[in-house]
């Protein structure tokens, strides 16, 4: 991103509906996407919960479905929920860190770029009232979020994780590429994983 101007923040807009069809059609940083801008995010202005992750891939990227890959089925497993659930925008809201596919880099995809959370961001979370649990999946997430609160790794931040609730849970990102971190690390599905499916479920619950 060296060398890219930053964005202004974007001009005030009146109600969620309105904020998310502006980010939906935002093209601020269309000139570094290598498959062109299409920002994917879902949220309603009664959800409980939100999920923050990193930026859509290419198969997410393709379809315009958030989490629409096998990271996306892992944590649908990790919250204890199907798809009609997770896909539910006036109890769930995901906005991830950057809105579009950001390409490829020489170990995987490149991070989230900058310009949708300092345009988009702020307001909508305002926007979003009633969230009583943010994850935080990956580094980005928990870098603005937790911002010096943040331990030295990400594994030390997530293993901290009873240091942030009620509001907040960091998480490692579930990609299969993780698989030999959660077997290197079994506190996480022995003792995180029981306390978000029940949080999720309490949060669900019609």
């Amino acid at each position: 991103m060296s060398g890219s101007p930053r964005p202004s923040a974007a001009p005030a807009y009146t109600g969620l509906d309105q904020l998310l069809t502006a980010a939906r059609q935002c093209r601020a940083c269309e000139a570094h996407l290598p498959l062109g801008p299409r920002p994917v995010l879902q949220a309603g202005a009664t959800a409980r919960i939100l999920i923050v992750g990193q930026a859509p891939g290419a198969r997410v990227h393709a379809s315009g479905i958030p989490w629409d890959d096998a990271s996306g089925e892992r944590l649908r497993r990790w919250l204890g929920l199907d798809a009609p659930r997770f896909y539910d925008a006036s109890t769930i809201a995901i906005i991830p860190m950057g809105y579009c596919y950001p390409g490829r880099g020489n170990s995987g995809d490149l991070p989230p770029r900058r310009e949708c959370a300092t345009l988009w961001l702020d307001q909508l979370l305002a926007a979003l009232p009633d969230i009583e649990l943010t994850l935080l999946i990956g580094l980005h997430a928990q870098r603005h979020f937790l911002a010096n609160r943040r331990k030295s790794s990400l594994t030390e931040t997530v293993r901290a994780w009873r240091e942030f609730g009620p509001r907040y849970l960091p998480l490692p990102h579930p990609s299969p590429r993780n698989t030999p971190w959660f077997q290197r690390h079994p506190w996480f599905e022995d003792e995180l994983l029981p306390t978000l499916r029940e949080r999720i479920a309490s949060l669900t619950a019609k």
